[in-house]
Order: structure tokens, then sequence, then C-alpha cells
């Protein structure tokens, strides 16, 4: 049985809009209200922290792939076994990085 939610939410949209999001619902094969429910469901609220947390997460990411691309532009200058040596010490500090990035990530995740 259907639980009942006898709450309306009005929302001001233009008539373009109101098509999209009634096509949307069409396309996903449920009524229009059960498709904003679940966007809403997904939506997460950017406090000013978490925000600040995301643009600190998007630095470190371009950092280790522009490391990666010098580490791949000089892998493919130096083919030596010596230098695959530097390569793969390289590539242990990127999966350091790598790791710490995925440790500050869970970290936010668990925070309340």
């Amino acid at each position: 049985m259907a639980r009942r939610r006898p709450i309306l939410v009005a929302v001001r949209l233009t008539p373009d809009e109101s098509a999209d999001w009634r096509a949307k619902a069409k396309a996903a094969g449920v009524p229009l209200s059960a498709l904003v429910r679940r966007a809403m469901a997904r939506t997460r609220i950017w406090t000013v922290p978490a925000a600040e947390v995301e643009r600190e997460r998007t630095r470190q990411v371009s950092r280790i792939g522009n490391n990666l691309n010098q580490i791949a532009r000089w892998a493919n200058t130096h083919k030596g076994a010596v230098e695959a040596i530097e390569v793969i010490g390289h590539l242990i500090a990127v999966k350091r990085a790598l790791a710490a990035l995925a440790r500050f990530e869970n970290r936010d995740r668990d925070a309340p």
C-alpha cells in the first residue's frame, strides 16, 4: 500500500521547465512527485565548509593528474631500465597521494 503524503510543496516553473520535468518523469516511469522526491533525496547541501573541502579535493586531484602527465612524458622520453626505477618511485608517491586523498574524502563523509 502506498504511503499517504498529505503535504503539498509548490514550485514555480516556466512552461519549458514543467514540460522537461514531466518528460523526465514519464521516461523514468514514475509520477512527477516521485521523481522530485528522488532528486531531492540525492541532493547534497553545500555548506561553506563542505564547499571548501570539495575545492581542496579538486585541487589535490588536479595536482595528482599533473604529476601523472609529467611522469608519462618523462617515461616516453627515457625508456631505460635504470629510469624505470625512478618512474616506479614517482608512481608510489602518486599512490600515496591518492590514498591520502581517499582518507580525506572518507573523513569528510563520516563527519556529521
